[in-house]
């Protein structure tokens, strides 16, 4: 089935406007963009909730196995750093394997090792414990790169002026996924044991399968001139690169980190430190949408939200512990304020980055079409999993060598780091189109200039 407008759909117009005009989207979604949206809700909310299950009760778990912080820091970590390897797979095949294909082989694989997940403790502990954690995670993490890489590309060619509304809607689902995932899993693992949180997630997602077979439309298109060098050697992508890393990596940091402390600061019982966890997704959740819907509607504001919602989030940071050197004592509505805090910076500048990259991308001669959304959403994966690698690895290590106020200290210093250097890249590039500018207005001032004698002769 081609996409709306012919083989390669609606083409944005190109400069600062591109995928950020609505004015051209129907009022009234075609029925193929109302299933390409069930399509993508579907697997950003059981994507999510199997993601973030984790987080209340594993790394207890796998203290009980013999497995160190540090350790279950990279089992949290090595999903991120498969997601980026797969991510740039997928991303620069999507047009051969086909979105369609990719989007429900990866869902019916996140399915089934979401289930073997679930029997893991029934392996013995130490090595093998550990080595089957890693196996599981990292088929779950191809599969994930592989759903979720289509589902970006599906989205931006369904909804080509309005992508960062759309996605910024779709957010609601992934945070709901991150709220619901810590509480549920919390609760089921307190109630019934380790096995039945996955066994129940990952027949959740197996059962949307059919569903998404039946509904997902097929999008044809001719493989692409461009590669990912091409893509993140423009500076600007770079630098949008390097913002997804820092974000990502708070997220990441979080997962291995909190609930320990939690746990020992204010000795919640497992299924109520899932709670916690629910400050910033509900809070993400809830903001993705508005700052979506600012960022299509006025483009100019999508570089000031990336600047300041890193500069936000670094404060985030520095209060979680707080930092010991603010003397402020930690207390837990405290923390759960700054979760909040943290969600609405995170969605203020995790939305515009797509449309940004993909805004760049055309301005600087790439096709418009599904191989550069492939191109696009891979590499956003790739980027978020780099930071989603190195924030959880990090954060199991230096929570057990300096604790959790400076640990989290040190990850707002990287958003804060990549929230600087992309507003001073900004005021730069803002600089040079004045100074380009006026040098053409000059310029024609002098050809009048030259001309005006000949004008004036009889």
């Amino acid at each position: 089935m081609d996409a709306p407008g012919g083989p390669e759909g609606p083409r944005p117009p190109r400069g600062d406007d591109s995928l950020g005009n609505t004015r051209e989207t129907p009022r009234q979604l075609s029925r193929e963009q109302f299933f390409v949206l069930i399509s993508a809700a579907s697997i950003n909310l059981g994507s999510m909730m199997c993601y973030s299950i984790l987080g209340p009760f594993f790394p207890k778990e796998a203290e009980k196995k013999g497995v160190s912080n540090t350790v279950t820091g990279m089992i949290f970590g090595c999903y991120a750093l498969f997601d980026l390897l797969a991510s740039l797979v997928f991303g620069k095949y999507l047009v051969q394997i086909g979105a369609k294909f990719m989007f429900v082989a990866g869902m019916f694989v996140s399915g089934g090792v979401t289930i073997l997940f679930g029997v893991l403790d029934k392996v013995p502990e130490g090595p093998i414990f550990i080595a089957m954690c890693f196996l599981v995670r990292m088929a779950d993490a191809v599969s994930f790169a592989a759903a979720i890489t289509a589902s970006f590309s599906i989205l931006a060619k369904a909804f080509p002026n309005s992508v960062a509304t759309v996605l910024g809607s779709l957010e609601i689902f992934s945070g709901l996924g991150l709220v619901l995932g810590p509480p549920l899993g919390g609760f089921l693992y307190q109630s019934f044991g380790y096995e039945v949180p996955f066994i129940f997630l990952g027949c959740i997602v197996l059962l949307m399968i059919p569903l998404n077979m039946y509904i997902l439309p097929n999008y044809d298109s001719d493989p692409g001139e461009h590669s990912f060098w091409k893509l993140i050697t423009l500076p600007k992508v770079a630098l949008i690169a390097f913002v997804i890393n820092s974000l990502s990596s708070c997220f990441g940091f979080l997962d291995p980190t909190l609930s320990l402390f939690v746990l020992e600061k204010f000795n919640l019982p497992a299924g109520y430190v899932g709670l916690v966890f629910l400050g910033l997704a509900s809070s993400y959740a809830i903001s993705s949408p508005l700052f979506g819907l600012l960022s299509d509607k006025m483009p100019h504001l999508r570089k000031w939200f990336l600047v300041w919602g890193n500069i936000i989030t670094a404060g985030c940071y520095m209060l979680l512990g707080p930092i010991p050197v603010l003397h402020i004592k930690s207390q837990l509505w405290l923390l759960v304020l700054i979760l909040v805090l943290n969600g609405i910076s995170a969605g203020m500048s995790i939305i515009p980055t797509i449309p940004e990259i993909l805004s760049c991308a055309y301005e600087n001669g790439f096709e418009e079409g599904l191989s550069t959304l492939g191109l696009v959403s891979g590499l956003f994966s790739a980027m978020w999993s780099v930071g989603a690698f190195l924030g959880p690895t990090l954060g199991g290590f230096l929570y057990e060598k300096i604790g959790f106020e400076w640990a989290a200290a040190v990850q707002g210093l990287w958003a804060m780091t990549s929230g600087v250097t992309m507003g001073l890249f900004y005021l730069w590039e803002h600089s040079q189109r004045r100074r380009s500018k006026l040098e053409n207005i000059l310029g024609t001032e002098e050809e009048r200039t030259a001309l005006l004698p000949d004008e004036i002769q009889p």
